[in-house]
């Protein structure tokens, strides 16, 4: 190996996460060098986040304009499947990173592009595309951020039918005539209500007997019941046990329990995520490849002073923003413990603690309709030993939500906890009710009781009446 380069501070990925670790500790004056196999950006910009974003928009707002008398018939026509992937393509960067590359250079990050693995304490060794060797020594902390991948069942037939994940579904060049989805999770329903609306025929295949399962149930199913509508096929408590492709660009088959057979154009294999851990050098520190990395709230990784993992790699939370969250909370740690503060701020909802990864994790999944959620779920505060109390309240009867769509459908879910009577966790589902989570978000990390949350007072005629509803519900 080449003499090694020392920096404060390495960062092992560069995504989302690893992106924020160099902005944080750039701006607190430490000299950081970012490693990156692929593209700067990484898996949420260009094969997941802003890809099927760009995908469901149209979709979306099609659908909303139909609900909206004097427009409907104005937009009864087809999408422009060929704008809509040159729009998701032009958010993308066209699958190029020198937007991200431009900004790293400005606030002085130094970039490695290569494959990199730890190589013992504080140090990362990068192999670049070229076969040349690196040598990075951090004087004060390695952070790794190198996410996850798609997980692919081991099943029979399943590599020669060459299944789409996630990548190639965010970045497919045309819509596929007939798509199969086998999975219930965010990916399964995000890629569904995409690509039924760009034309293809959609079949979708869980499980499991509801899509979303770590929603509320009522989420799933409002769902279900809309891409049922919408023209797609959702069919619950099934079990694939085979796939053949015909030939190398034939129809795809799946095969399920029971041997009832159905056919597709392409297949979407939509069953989970694993850590891209099993070739970064674990084993050089103690840790086993391939597996989460643990970490504490500063997202340190016990035993080992130095090392952090920010991210979905941890396995807290695998949404991007609570990645940039984790990232945040663990660059200020890094900069408050190069300046002698060894314990940090690490209580709850400290300086230094990701605090919000259990307690106010927010979620959206951009579905017709749309399903947003923060904290806990019912479900999840009584296994936790809460004494809690649900208040629903059906969204479409606010008139905020008449006025956005005719026959507007939606609920709305408060968890309370009754001996503090502050908010545990919040579920909002209806067309545009992305946009009332965050101040569900705000009433949750902040614990405000319920008593103040009466003199938050929501504008009149918006969804957002839905609080005050909720709230007279609680109080009878």
């Amino acid at each position: 190996m080449t003499e090694a380069v020392e920096y404060d501070v390495v960062v092992l990925g560069g995504g989302p996460a690893g992106e924020n670790i160099v902005d944080r500790t750039r701006a607190a004056g430490l000299s950081t060098a970012l490693v990156e196999s692929e593209l700067v950006g990484g898996e949420c910009s260009y094969w997941a986040c802003i890809p099927s974003k760009a995908l469901l928009r149209p979709v979306l707002a099609r659908a909303d304009a139909r609900r909206v008398p004097g427009l409907a018939q104005a937009v009864g026509g087809p999408l422009d499947t060929a704008a809509v992937l040159a729009h998701r393509d032009y958010w993308t960067g066209n699958w190029k990173d020198e937007g991200q590359i431009d900004w790293l250079d400005s606030i002085g990050a130094h970039v490695y592009r290569g494959h990199g693995r730890l190589y013992g304490v504080r140090k990362v060794a990068v192999t670049s595309p070229e076969g040349e060797h690196h040598v990075l020594a951090a004087r004060h902390a390695v952070v790794v951020a190198t996410g996850t991948r798609a997980v692919i069942p081991d099943l029979p037939g399943i590599e020669g039918a060459r299944p789409w994940t996630s990548r190639e579904a965010t970045s497919a060049q045309e819509a596929p005539g007939r798509l199969l989805i086998v999975g219930g999770s965010v990916v399964a329903a995000e890629m569904a209500t995409a690509w039924q609306g760009l034309g293809s025929q959609v079949t979708v295949l869980v499980r499991g007997p509801r899509l979303l399962p770590r929603m509320e149930p009522f989420a799933g199913e409002l769902v279900a019941e809309a891409l049922t509508e919408a023209g797609a096929v959702v069919r619950t408590g099934v079990t694939v046990e085979a796939v053949v492709r015909d030939g190398p660009t034939g129809p795809v088959t799946v095969v399920l329990e029971g041997g009832e057979t159905l056919e597709g154009d392409e297949l979407l294999m939509a069953t989970g995520r694993s850590p891209r851990t099993e070739d970064i050098g674990l084993e050089t520190v103690g840790l086993t490849p391939g597996d989460w990395i643990g970490v504490d709230d500063s997202c340190r990784v016990p035993g080992h002073d130095w090392l952090y993992a920010v991210g979905d790699v941890n396995h807290r939370a695998l949404l991007t923003h609570q990645g940039k969250y984790q990232a945040r909370i663990a660059g200020a740690a890094i900069a408050a413990r190069v300046v002698g503060i060894p314990a940090a701020d690490t209580g709850d909802w400290g300086a230094h603690a990701a605090t919000a990864d259990t307690r106010a994790l927010t979620q959206v999944v951009f579905t017709d309709p749309e399903a947003a959620a923060v904290g806990l779920s019912l479900a999840e505060a009584e296994r936790a030993g809460h004494r809690v109390r649900a208040v629903d309240y059906d969204l479409s009867k606010v008139s905020g939500a008449g006025l956005y769509a005719d026959g507007y459908r939606g609920r709305a879910r408060m968890i309370v906890d009754l001996d503090r009577e502050v908010l545990l966790g919040a579920t909002f589902v209806g067309p545009g009710a992305a946009e009332l989570l965050h101040s569900a978000t705000v009433a949750v990390a902040g614990e405000v009781p319920i008593a103040r949350l009466w003199h938050a007072v929501p504008a009149f005629p918006t969804i957002s009446e839905v609080w005050l509803r909720l709230l007279e519900a609680y109080r009878g």
